[in-house]
């Protein structure tokens, strides 16, 4: 599996485009299975639940976008750290439930690494640490390949989540491993959580 990083400060429109090229090379078998990472400029993005709109509060100049991935609303940017894999799911994997459990379990993975406990919530999706959530997950998937994935808070505002309800939620339902007590430097995280996903993914 090869890893893609577009670096710090990445519009979305950016990160969007190239998810699509490679998704389209991957259906046509032109490119690798490739985990493709950012750190977005602050964007709120839309998913297809049909009030993920209705969740945004007060965008305040925050650019907002639609997504092509399941779920709600949430925000990236600067200190979270976002995956996408674009992962062709092989017969006797071709689950969209499995995989969004598979990314929810490299992000616990990589949480023990730092010793953190985190964990999931039956409900809802995500990484979740004393009923906070740490991770949120969200994927689309087109001729059994993947494409969005997970956004891992690790140093970020939480207070920009009060812009809107995250996934739905109060923006109090937020955490990320520096409110955790975790200062851990970004590459850290970055190397730990490449590594999981290469573990748990197929390919």
């Amino acid at each position: 599996m090869r890893v893609e990083d577009l670096g710090q400060g990445v519009e979305y429109a950016a990160s969007q485009a190239r998810q699509k090229e490679l998704l389209a090379a991957r259906i046509a078998d032109e490119v690798e299975d490739t985990l493709l990472l950012v750190e977005h400029a602050p964007v709120i993005t839309l998913g297809r639940r049909r009030t993920s709109a209705d969740n945004v509060l007060d965008a305040g100049g925050i650019p907002v976008v639609q997504a092509e991935r399941g779920g709600d609303v949430t925000w990236h940017g600067p200190g979270q750290l976002v995956v996408y894999p674009i992962v062709r799911l092989p017969p006797g994997r071709q689950d969209l439930h499995r995989h969004l459990r598979d990314l929810e379990q490299a992000v616990i993975r990589t949480c023990a690494d730092l010793g953190l406990e985190a964990g999931r919530d039956e409900r809802n999706t995500g990484a979740w640490v004393g009923g906070r959530k740490v991770a949120s997950v969200g994927i689309a998937c087109r001729r059994w390949v993947t494409w969005h994935g997970l956004a891992l808070n690790v140093d970020v505002d939480l207070g920009v989540f009060e812009r809107i309800n995250p996934c739905g939620f109060d923006a109090d339902i937020m955490t990320s491993l520096a409110d955790e007590g975790l200062v851990v430097p970004m590459d850290e995280v970055r190397e730990r959580l490449v590594r999981h996903l290469i573990d748990v993914l197929p390919g």
